[in-house]
């Protein structure tokens, strides 16, 4: 299935480092991830595939299907 991306927050404090993600660095990561369109077989499949290309936890997500 296609999902497309309309809201997104990340947990930008789980970082094992112990070092802040700066604002402008934030910003930038959610204007990559807003209205991508990103293909996953469930909700799930779509926060694991977006956890592991950027590296943060998803606090919450909203997206619409795409239909084919």
């Amino acid at each position: 299935m296609q999902f497309q991306i309309t809201q997104i927050e990340f947990d930008f404090t789980d970082d094992t480092d112990d070092e802040e993600l700066d604002v402008e660095s934030q910003q930038k990561i959610y204007n990559n991830v807003l209205g991508q369109v990103w293909i996953a077989d469930d909700e799930d499949d779509l926060v694991e595939e977006i956890t592991c290309a950027y590296g943060w936890c998803i606090k919450s997500i909203d997206y619409r299907h795409i239909l084919d």
